[in-house]
């Protein structure tokens, strides 16, 4: 460990934000230091990222590969675990300073609490932490003072749109959405699309997961979600546009009625870097925009009416409770199966507003009801 660099745990470093997150880390190698790589099934990958960067500790979740992983690190000064416990240990490590929650779904929750109850500071790419979560998360990231660093684009955006403002200037907030492959599609052409076509964001660079989100609209219901409790908003001041450069990444409408906007070229990296970064901003030689390469901006009304997935996310935000936990589950659930091509495209939110509709109602649960939602969905859709 080298005295002066920031000291980074990596929670899913194997997908598309963890490998970026090592690309900026490994440029400014100066500032940054990994101490934890963790992957849920990426043996490979695991491997090669713990032989370059050489961490405290590496953590596989895929339980049956941790002789594989233990074997290829057994010449090295790094500690290798295994399974979901070890990533909730390993974010203790007293040389973290920060955090960045970049696994898939669900499984960011309780990670993400003990790295906040050890006072680590988080980056946070994993949405679905405060989609399930956000009424706990929020104080207990206050109660310990951690900041909690949005990583998503567009929450990186309204982020530093805010820097020195005060939030409750706030009139809304514009979250933009690209639109995904089938921005403009009827119903009847939602239903004949196929899983080839829903992974071909035409921006965005992303996991499997993610993409599918995309093209149904849920990914920005979830950003919704995640918007209300970083900025501490109401349902009726986060508004959905469709901008299909994705040039815009976000926008804060003020109450005197100005507004900011965060603008740049498609790449995550950028956001990566602030929220690793911060305070500071550093040097990078990531693309440039220029105006004259978009001379045109466009922005339209997002279809909640045609994408359902978004009208269930402002429906579970305006509920409450564990609302939004089930419908995070449900979905998780529901793309799984659509990857899997056992369901259709439009069955996604058939079966995210079933889950709503029939799963216990806790207007105020607690970490362990939270735990017992999410189960009790994923187990009614087992059985559909």
């Amino acid at each position: 460990m080298v005295e002066g660099r920031k000291q980074i745990a990596i929670l899913g470093s194997t997908g598309s934000i963890g490998t970026q997150a090592l690309e900026v880390i490994e440029t400014n190698s100066h500032l940054f230091e990994v101490q934890v790589l963790t992957a849920q099934n990426n043996v490979d990958l695991l491997i090669e990222q713990a032989l370059k960067f050489k961490p405290k500790a590496v953590v596989i979740g895929k339980e049956s590969a941790f002789n594989e992983v233990k074997e290829a690190l057994s010449n090295q000064k790094i500690e290798v675990l295994a399974g979901a416990k070890a990533l909730e240990e390993v974010v203790q490590y007293p040389e973290i300073d920060i955090v960045l929650t970049a696994l898939v779904g669900y499984a960011g929750l309780l990670p993400t609490v003990k790295a906040i109850e050890a006072g680590k500071d988080i980056a946070l790419a994993n949405k679905e932490t405060l989609v399930v979560a956000g009424a706990l998360i929020m104080p207990l990231a206050e109660k310990h003072q951690v900041k909690i660093l949005p990583v998503d684009s567009e929450h990186s955006a309204i982020f530093q749109c805010l820097v020195g403002e005060s939030y409750e200037e706030i009139e809304k907030i514009i979250l933009t959405a690209s639109g995904g492959p089938f921005r403009g599609y009827t119903l009847d052409q939602l239903q004949k699309v196929t899983k080839a076509q829903a992974l071909k964001h035409p921006n965005w660079s992303m996991g499997a997961k993610i993409t599918i989100d995309s093209a149904s609209l849920m990914n920005k219901g979830l950003e919704v979600i995640e918007a209300k409790w970083l900025f501490g908003l109401e349902a009726d001041q986060v508004e959905v546009i469709v901008h299909p450069q994705s040039i815009v990444h976000s926008l804060v409408q003020f109450r005197d009625g100005s507004m900011k906007a965060q603008m740049g070229l498609p790449d995550m990296k950028l956001p990566i870097q602030y929220a690793l970064a911060y305070p500071n901003r550093i040097d990078s030689d990531f693309p440039r925009f220029t105006f004259v390469n978009y001379p045109n901006l466009t922005f339209e009304q997002a279809d909640a009416n045609t994408f359902r997935n978004l009208g269930l996310a402002y429906e579970a935000l305006k509920k409450g409770g564990n609302m939004a936990c089930m419908l995070n589950a449900a979905n998780e659930m529901a793309v799984d199966a659509f990857l899997k091509e056992k369901i259709s495209f439009l069955q996604i939110a058939e079966i995210n507003e079933f889950c709503m509709q029939h799963g216990t109602f806790i207007e105020n649960p607690s970490l362990e009801e939270y735990v017992e939602s999410d189960r009790e969905v994923r187990e009614k859709i087992c059985k559909l």
